[in-house]
């Protein structure tokens, strides 16, 4: 085998020149780093020398295996080298030396940049080839102008600063398009130290994308500023629904609209609004394309999505509209599904699918077949198994014995995998299983990487259903007694006192064996079982049946069996009907004044919101026959929140504190009041659901009434605040008049994409770091905290150091000192945060809500004694389900630049020669987790 060819390196000096790579010039700025830290006499340790001659290799190392596979010569930026050594710093752990040397570079750069210079240093006579091959003039008067638009409005962005970037970036001959990606990566490198330049680098791609969207939908070559798009829209959309509808995307409906009505109503500014991870993520995910060139612009995408939605109105261009602003103000968000598929041919616009799998081969494959229709459109789906027979249950077609449900998860796990939603993101199942199934044991281990890979389902979620029984002989220290479900059928179907009884009757029937498969365990050694799991593979999660079934208002039609995917829908599932719900969250941030959130606009939004959802149900596409039958006689929706935390950072209320748990109280008792009220509306308007007769909503039982349900059956051991603030009595009189329209209407869901678009934080989710690379489809994103950022400016303390004490302690802020302790109070991140202040705030939500809430739970050093308190103290709080437990890795992001990391930039195929420093990972995924904070698994409901 021949010797590898040495690299041999050319540095690109800062005016263009080129030097021959010199490693000494290294170890002499290392050097000055030590000596500015550990005084003069450093130099001349032994430890010192070692080290720098050690970090001078990782330097070369890096810099030489990164043009390996390509050629033996290879040029480097100046910058480049210095990040390398900032990253080989870090990695060694010399925080002190590196924070030297990140001084050392500001200094330089000051020096370079006299505080008078002015103007742009540009490079003379450079060509651009355009896509056919023709060449022109860099036309940088078009690039000065595209730049002071994105940076219009925004004082803490340099228009200079990203046009000086770029123009060095560029060389002659250089392709259009790389002329585009050269401006984008110019700002979003400037995002760690100042957020605004997120929405800078936005506007920047926005600018190649209405290239590339003009010239598809006209044919021709088009470009437009942003100034000119308030005209060029006027042209644009009646041709953009043409080309849909021709290229047999659009719903042919659409072209009936009044077009050039819409597209008077089109706001460009709100363009402006996008932060560079919200626009990355629409183009990769969202925009309509052809052979992978979009045809469709942000704000027409948001008025295709409106349009689809009020196609049975009675004036749609007036309802459009509506929805339109609603949508593009960010003031409320519909669901992933909603935003694909709303006025497409195939209009699959729900989030969430329950079904109850049946306990014989042809329920089994029927139930596994709906699973791949239901996911090709982009549903999220539970299963309820519980029905399906046990591990040695007789099979009385064969007088054989059953093999359990294991065996069938294992298929409905790969059919998961093999319709992936259309290729947009993937298929995405939880299988959920009542603690009483004899098959649980083998339940917890699906998800273990160890043991029989044809008993494991490494891509599917795993829930327990668990009882309330289950968990009073827990504290009671008792036994639980495992049945297979064929030999005690009702157990399904009851809950609370009821399922109690039943239960211990079936114990004394096996006690007389009168049953034939049963198996006793201690309450206890379970338990700790699941949650020892549960902290090892981050599954099955836990929830709580009777909570959910108890507070159902729908408990007079049937039993809750599961939940969903992402465990905040809790609706009734038969074998001949399939759950369905239908998604979108309240932006709390884009609702609040100095003084809370404004009463008035969150009231307009939500009843513009939940009439948006309500027509989803009439408009949808539907892939069986059990969802279209439950989804029109039942009618649920579920409209929940996103911003929360921002919501506390702008109200400078800590999440651990009683005033956050207040906030989540008060926030949600407003949603819920004008959800319903909204629904009430809808029935007088449009008549109510079929089965509304029977209802607690027909009692006059609303949510807040029904924890009365739940704290009879539990004889009084619930937690729960029962305060409120608004006239409910009114409301009551008000649905016994009116009825509802729809049996459910609130649901918090994780929000995880839809979130990103909005520029919020996700959910209810605590802020997980201050400054963090977030990874999903779209590839990986610098997260600056805006608002500590902003503080931070405010009391003289962002600089260059800062940001690098930030990388450090991976944007936590607690071991900073010289920030303040109420600034590092208020900034706290999600492992610093006691996971009861969660809870706590989660119980106050829960008694508003009409379903559930998608609820991470986050401990940073977990024990068995921490988690067993933590979920029984969920289940005592009166909570209906849980979501992921996540607890912190031992490992760190690496201490590099976060320079140049932000996204794939998938808009543009091919990357553009400029010197790009190592990328940082994203946040390490938390251990137990099994799942990071931006997984694409787990965005099928939002």
């Amino acid at each position: 085998m021949a010797a590898e060819q040495p690299i041999e390196l050319t540095v690109i000096r800062r005016d263009g020149s080129s030097t021959p790579f010199d490693a000494t010039k290294i170890s002499v700025a290392v050097t000055k780093a030590f000596l500015a830290v550990e005084g003069a006499d450093a130099g001349a340790t032994h430890r010192v020398r070692d080290l720098v001659t050690d970090l001078t290799g990782r330097v070369v190392g890096a810099l030489t295996s990164r043009g390996r596979h390509h050629t033996a010569r290879r040029s480097v930026q100046v910058e480049d080298i210095q990040d390398q050594v900032e990253l080989a710093l870090m990695r060694a752990g010399e925080h002190q030396v590196a924070r030297a040397y990140v001084l050392y570079r500001e200094e330089r750069t000051k020096a370079r940049t006299p505080a008078n210079a002015a103007g742009v240093t540009e490079k003379p006579a450079l060509t651009v080839r355009a896509a056919d091959g023709t060449a022109s003039p860099l036309d940088v008067d078009r690039l000065r102008v595209i730049v002071a638009e994105a940076a219009a409005g925004l004082d803490a962005v340099d228009p200079e600063l990203i046009l000086n970037e770029t123009l060095g970036a560029c060389y002659d001959g250089i392709a259009q398009h790389e002329v585009e990606l050269a401006l984008v990566m110019a700002a979003r490198g400037f995002v760690e130290t100042e957020p605004q330049y997120s929405f800078a680098a936005s506007r920047l791609l926005l600018d190649q994308i209405r290239r590339e969207a003009l010239g598809r939908v006209h044919g021709e070559p088009r470009q437009a500023s942003q100034a000119e798009m308030a005209e060029a829209y006027t042209t644009y959309f009646p041709q953009y629904i043409r080309t849909g509808i021709e290229a047999g995307q659009l719903d042919p409906e659409l072209g009936t609209f009044d077009l050039e009505r819409l597209a008077a109503a089109i706001r460009p500014e709100a363009d402006l609004d996008f932060t560079f991870l919200s626009l990355q993520t629409l183009y990769d995910r969202y925009l309509l394309h052809l052979d992978k060139v979009r045809y469709e612009l942000p704000q027409a995408f948001f008025l295709r999505v409106a349009m689809g939605m009020a196609l049975r109105e009675d004036d749609r261009e007036a309802r459009a509209i509506q929805f339109y602003e609603l949508l593009s103000s960010f003031r409320f968000m519909s669901s992933t599904p909603t935003l694909f598929n709303s006025g497409t041919t195939r209009p699959q616009l729900s989030s969430c699918f329950l079904t109850t799998v049946g306990d014989d081969l042809a329920g089994i494959f029927s139930g596994i077949r709906n699973n791949a229709l239901l996911a090709k459109y982009s549903g999220g789906l539970g299963n309820d198994w519980t029905p399906v027979r046990g591990i040695g249950a007789k099979i009385r077609g064969t007088n054989g014995e059953s093999q359990g449900v294991v065996p069938f998860l294992k298929i409905a796990n790969d059919t998961a995998v093999a319709v992936n939603q259309g290729g947009r993101r993937k298929g995405a199942v939880c299988a959920y299983l009542e603690t009483w199934h004899i098959d649980v044991e083998e339940f917890l281990d699906l998800r273990k990487n160890t043991g029989d890979e044809r008993r494991r389902t490494h891509d599917m979620n795993t829930a327990n259903w668990v009882p309330d029984l289950f968990l009073q002989r827990v504290e009671a220290g008792g036994e639980w007694t495992l049945f297979s479900p064929n030999e005690v059928t009702d157990l399904h179907d009851l809950y609370g006192v009821a399922f109690a009884e039943a239960y211990v009757a079936y114990e004394a029937a096996a006690d007389r064996g009168e049953i034939r498969v049963f198996k006793r365990v201690k309450a206890v050694d379970l338990w700790r079982r699941m949650l020892t799991v549960l902290f090892e593979t981050g599954h099955p999660w836990i929830t709580f049946k009777d909570a959910c079934n108890l507070r159902s208002p729908q408990q007079h039609d049937g039993v809750v069996h599961s939940s969903n995917l992402c465990t905040e829908i809790t609706l009734n599932t038969t074998v001949e009907e399939t759950a369905v719900c239908n998604l979108g969250s309240v932006n709390l941030v884009a609702h609040l004044t100095a003084d809370g959130l404004d009463a008035e606009l969150l009231r307009d939004t939500v009843k513009t919101a939940v009439r948006m959802l309500d027509n989803v149900i009439d408009v949808n596409f539907y892939t069986t026959p059990e969802s279209e039958r439950a989804n029109q006689r039942h009618r649920p929706v579920g409209l929940g929140l996103m911003g929360f935390a921002d919501a506390l950072f702008a109200l400078r209320i800590p999440y651990s504190s009683d005033a956050a748990v207040e906030f989540a109280d008060s926030s949600m008792e407003q949603i819920s009041y004008h959800a319903i009220e909204a629904s009430s509306d809808l029935a007088a308007e449009r008549g109510r659901y079929s089965t509304y007769d029977g209802s607690l909503w027909s009692r006059g039982i609303l949510p807040i009434d029904s924890l009365e349900l739940l704290t009879s059956a539990r004889n009084g051991d619930v937690i729960v605040d029962e305060s409120s603030r608004l006239d409910w009595d009114a409301l009551r009189a008000k649905v016994l008049r009116d009825g509802m329209r729809n049996s459910n209407v609130m649901a918090i869901a994780p929000t995880a994409t839809i979130s990103n678009i909005c520029g919020v934080s996700q959910s209810i989710e605590p802020a997980y770091s201050n400054l963090f690379v977030k990874s999903n489809m779209s590839g990986e994103f610098t997260v600056a905290n805006p608002y500590l950022v902003a503080e931070l400016k405010a009391r003289g303390l962002w600089d260059q150091v800062m940001v690098s004490d930030l990388k450090y302690h991976d944007g936590v802020l607690a071991g900073i000192e010289r920030i303040p302790a109420d600034v590092r109070e208020l900034y706290a991140t999600a492992f610093e945060i006691d996971p009861q202040w969660l809870v706590k705030a989660a119980s106050r939500r829960q008694k508003w809500i009409d379903q559930a809430q998608s609820l991470n739970l986050y401990m940073a050093k977990p024990s068995g004694r921490a988690l067993d308190e933590l979920y029984r103290s969920a289940w005592r709080y009166g909570l209906k389900t849980t979501y992921y437990l996540r607890s912190q890795s031992a490992t760190h992001v690496e201490k590099s630049t976060l320079k140049g990391t932000d996204g794939r930039l998938n808009a543009v195929p091919v990357a553009v020669p400029v010197a790009v420093p190592v990328a940082v990972p994203a946040m390490p995924e938390p251990t137990g987790a099994v799942c990071s904070i931006e997984d694409p698994d787990c965005e099928a409901c939002q």
